[in-house]
């Protein structure tokens, strides 16, 4: 009641909402809200995104458009020809990551930078991106604290600056810059619509993922005997979210076959607590297989962060550094990334040039 009555105050007295010259005391008695917005930053020196004043013409006559003839089978030939091809090159590769949410996106995204690494990524969702194209409460604001703003510097998504912490004006542009950089590398492919059912494990190792179409195993209930593929893999890493009708399904399949005890799941939110937390106890879990993310919240009992994404970005980084250094491969951690001038691009972006790392 009392917000509605506010909000009608706010339409019926829109210049409330300017009145005095220096704060706005939010309508809800939270903290004051800035007259001013943050400063802006458009990240490592890259042109910030803007609205041009001028309208370009496109390089095509409008008023009389007709697009070059085409077969049909032709666009069925092409599809299948090059997703088959995928599955082909794809059946056995260097890394799986399970779930393309912010933390199995910036793990995929590190990963790739090493050319030589095929990286194989099953998101069950026609949309990858799991809940990180709005903020908390579906708001469209984003909030990273520092230093992983600097990850977004390297991936130039523009920002509003406060002291401790950055906000991008939504979501999506980070989720979708993200996205177009890392799945146009020549060694990445996104299989999205692909559910990873299973793990495939080898002498007490995790080797590889057992797959199948998401409608397939969300009807597997409804329908008779549906066998699933499979996906060999160097290293399996699994960033699944939180508990929920697809969530922590890494772990929760450790513990189901006694490779792990248990899965306490996440404690209650607290946002100082809960991101140090997950980027430190993201790790090898069993012999082959990583877990990054808020999975890592769920096998370790560590608290909810609620809606910051920080940890989420640098927890993938860290995934990232310690599946090239299963692969035997230069990685921040171990530090031979400064050794191998070739490969300068592969430190931790929360490094901030000290150095540091993050504890493996």
């Amino acid at each position: 009641m009392a917000a509605s009555m506010a909000t009608s105050f706010l339409l019926s007295n829109p210049k409330s909402l300017f009145a005095g010259n220096h704060h706005l005391r939010s309508s809800f008695s939270g903290l004051r809200l800035a007259a001013t917005p943050l400063p802006s930053h458009s990240g490592s020196g890259k042109a910030a995104l803007s609205v041009t004043s001028a309208l370009a013409a496109p390089k095509y006559d409008l008023g009389s458009f007709s697009f070059k003839p085409i077969q049909e089978s032709i666009v069925s030939r092409e599809m299948t020809r090059r997703y088959m091809t995928d599955m082909i090159s794809y059946a056995d590769t260097d890394v799986v990551v399970i779930g393309a949410g912010s933390a199995g996106l910036s793990c995929a995204y590190e990963i790739s930078k090493d050319p030589s690494v095929r990286v194989a990524i099953v998101e069950q969702s026609v949309s990858p991106g799991g809940g990180a194209w709005l903020g908390g409460q579906l708001f469209s604001a984003m909030v990273v604290r520092k230093p992983a703003h600097l990850f977004l510097d390297e991936l130039g998504v523009p920002y509003d600056e406060a002291d401790s912490y950055v906000v991008v004006r939504h979501a999506a542009l980070f989720t979708s810059t993200i996205l177009s950089r890392l799945i146009a590398r020549p060694n990445v492919k996104l299989f999205n619509a692909v559910a990873a059912e299973d793990l495939i494990v080898k002498e007490g190792r995790v080797a590889g993922v057992v797959t199948n179409w998401a409608l397939v195993s969300m009807n597997h209930d409804t329908q008779s005997c549906m066998d699933p593929n499979v996906m060999e893999a160097k290293v399996v890493v699994s960033s699944c979210g939180h508990d929920g009708p697809f969530g922590a399904t890494g772990v929760k399949r450790l513990k189901g076959i006694g490779m792990i005890d248990s899965v306490p799941g996440m404690k209650a939110l607290d946002m100082n607590a809960a991101e140090d937390a997950i980027v430190r106890l993201t790790r090898e879990v069993v012999p082959g297989m990583i877990v990054t993310g808020m999975e890592v919240a769920e096998i370790d009992g560590a608290p909810r962060m609620g809606p910051t994404f920080g940890a989420m970005m640098i927890s993938g980084q860290k995934a990232a550094h310690l599946t090239l250094k299963a692969l035997g491969r230069p990685n921040a951690l171990d530090g031979t990334t400064r050794a191998e001038p070739l490969h300068p691009e592969l430190v931790l972006a929360s490094a901030d040039g000290g150095g540091e790392t993050v504890d493996a």
